[in-house]
């Protein structure tokens, strides 16, 4: 079990007990409008919109809301923003690579909180290239556990194109090619496996080790970044074991 798909279950938890519960809806609304601009307002027409459209209802976003974001997107209704997604590139402490994704529209603002942020948290900005070599965009399918075993998902999806099945708990995680997803769907669909959620992830090639000192430091990096409303998703190549996440479970 890697390090990431531990840290996406520590991230997970950590989303289901956010009190920032209108910072997550805003972000999943913007996703919805994005989705909506780029592949057309009929979710049945775009599996991207439709994914989102889901992921805000599974977190509660009210129906109007998902509605008229869908309809900003589409321009069916006025009021729509121009937002472009920019990947700002640095290192947090202890030398963790960290991509950090805002859709934004407008770049100065999204610039200078990212800054800040990291100027405050013993993070650096780096360049563009600096670190996103070591990433890789990676699809994500996640399956909840149930009577299941890693082998009966394993069996299921192995034609379908995943490369691997991860145990996180209380769900199986998929990993394939962010284009493989539909079929790992459908794969699961046919063999009776319900699937609970997507995602698109950036996995690194090199992970960092940390302890439960080094790792809450990189935790309030992150949580800084995620203060600002353009920033939609933070990747670390942080490795966690499961002695670390014990320890960090155990003062939360």
């Amino acid at each position: 079990m890697s390090g990431h798909s531990k840290w996406a279950t520590t991230k997970h938890k950590k989303a289901a007990n956010d009190a920032k519960r209108g910072k997550e809806f805003a972000k999943l609304i913007k996703n919805i409008e994005v989705a909506a601009r780029t592949g057309g307002g009929d979710p049945a027409a775009n599996p991207t919109l439709d994914d989102m459209i889901k992921k805000a209802k599974k977190a509660s976003v009210p129906n109007d809301n998902i509605e008229r974001a869908r309809k900003r997107g589409s321009g069916e209704e006025a009021g729509g923003a121009d937002w472009e997604t920019i990947m700002y590139e640095g290192y947090g402490p202890n030398g963790v690579a960290m991509l950090i994704e805002c859709l934004t529209d407008n770049r100065n603002r999204a610039a200078t909180d990212v800054r800040t942020a990291m100027s405050k948290n013993g993070g650096n900005l780096g360049e563009s290239g600096s670190v996103s070599y070591m990433f890789s965009r990676t699809g994500l399918v996640f399956v909840a556990k149930g009577e299941l075993t890693e082998d009966d998902v394993l069996m299921a999806v192995l034609d379908a194109g995943a490369e691997e099945v991860n145990d996180l708990r209380e769900r199986f995680e998929v990993v394939c090619a962010p284009g493989d997803i539909p079929a790992v769907k459908d794969a699961l669909t046919e063999a009776g496996i319900e699937v609970d959620d997507t995602d698109n992830d950036f996995r690194a090639s090199v992970d960092v080790p940390l302890q439960a000192n080094d790792a809450k430091k990189i935790f309030r990096l992150i949580d800084a970044l995620e203060e600002s409303d353009d920033v939609q998703n933070v990747y670390t190549n942080m490795d966690l074991s499961d002695e670390v996440l014990a320890e960090l479970e155990a003062e939360d």
